[in-house]
């Protein structure tokens, strides 16, 4: 297996503030049918190896991030947790080399999945106001499902012999759009009731310690695969071009105050592709609505989100302008057989942003993606609050 390279990866090291290196990210989901099991530890081991050759090993930890699924405790409370019986051997092994060379469990935990999974789960439990009926195990009480799921964990760890463990929290977060629990109003209550709980510093009954959590996201990403769901493109804190959605209390101290946008953002042409009314055969609407919303992100249109309640026309529009936008407003993408026009009047409505696409610094244009650098700063830097 080929291993990290001298003069590439490494030096650049100790250039950055970088504690933890991830070594793929989720590879045991179930959905992946064990296609990942064969490689990851080793491809683990040799980096860890790599990062001790260069004198880095002190400061530097490889670390595999998995999904909450790599443990259950099935309807008996955490007391019951293990890690699941097709990878525990592969488990037990990697978290005692974590014990062994001093690196954390980096596991992604969302709360709102587990409400979106399952209508039966009880949506109280997914947030932190204390009004979900409680958990009882073994004399604890659990009123939140992050605690109940953090103690399966830990309760996973001392089953293997790994009780050394560091915990980290590599994601978490609750999308704005893409599902009828996926609002920004269940964004701002789940991350108020979060960040009270992180400013205890008391983590939670069985692993009280202060526990590092990481946001997801810092951006929406609007290419991202909506296989598990149009919210998949909704996680972000920042719309698409770096303005906040909704006030924050970081501090969790009771001080919330709307985060601080993005700067310097450079955007194309005041240019919307929006539905010619004046046509009259509409016959081929439907086709070119789906071509449009099959190349680009029409996410917000469904649901229950603001865009979703624009009438027919503005539907259209909305359609037309996003693909228009994602390829960079090129003439060429505001045809749809005569149905579309190119308006310089913001199409937007009250409620509904129509974006504009972004180009960057350099004058690449790039739709309306994120740039690669905030993707970068957010989803692999990794934004600490604290």
């Amino acid at each position: 297996m080929p291993r990290i390279g001298s003069n590439k990866i490494l030096p650049n090291i100790c250039m950055m503030v970088v504690s933890i290196l991830a070594v793929g990210n989720e590879p045991f989901l179930k959905s992946y049918n064990g296609s990942n099991l064969a490689t990851t530890f080793p491809a683990l081991k040799n980096i860890q190896r790599a990062i001790n050759e260069h004198g880095l090993g002190d400061k530097v930890k490889a670390t595999i991030p998995q999904n909450a699924d790599v443990y259950d405790s099935g309807t008996d409370g955490p007391s019951a947790g293990n890690f699941r019986s097709d990878i525990r051997d592969l488990m037990t092994q990697i978290v005692s080399f974590f014990q062994e060379n001093g690196s954390p469990f980096l596991v992604n935990i969302y709360p709102f999945l587990s409400l979106y999974g399952n209508p039966d789960f009880p949506v109280e439990f997914a947030f932190f106001d204390g009004g979900a009926a409680p958990v009882v195990d073994g004399g604890i009480s659990y009123t939140n499902m992050l605690d109940a799921n953090l103690d399966t964990l830990v309760w996973s760890l001392k089953k293997a012999g790994a009780t050394g463990v560091k915990v980290i929290i590599g994601e978490i977060g609750w999308p704005t759009d893409g599902d009828g629990s996926a609002t920004v109003d269940l964004a701002k209550r789940f991350y108020d009731g979060l960040f009270k709980k992180m400013a205890t510093k008391k983590g939670t009954p069985l692993y009280q310690e202060d526990i590092e959590y990481y946001l997801f996201s810092l951006t929406d990403e609007n290419q991202k695969s909506v296989a598990p769901g149009d919210f998949e493109r909704h996680w972000g804190v920042f719309q698409y071009d770096g303005k906040p959605k909704f006030l924050m209390d970081f501090k969790g101290t009771g001080n919330e105050k709307m985060p601080i946008a993005a700067k310097n953002v450079l955007y194309m042409e005041s240019k919307w592709c929006v539905y010619n009314t004046d046509v009259k055969n509409l016959d081929k609407l439907p086709g070119n609505m789906d071509y449009a919303c099959s190349r680009a992100d029409c996410t917000a249109l469904n649901h229950v989100g603001p865009c979703s309640k624009l009438d027919q026309a503005s539907r259209i529009s909305y359609a037309f302008n996003i693909f228009f936008q994602m390829n960079a407003q090129d003439v060429e993408t505001c045809v749809f057989d005569g149905m579309a026009r190119i308006v310089e009047a913001n199409a937007s409505t009250d409620n509904c942003l129509f974006p504009l696409a972004l180009e960057d610094s350099a004058g690449w244009k790039i739709g309306a993606r994120v740039g690669p650098a905030t993707v970068l700063f957010g989803l692999l830097a990794l934004l600490s609050v604290f």
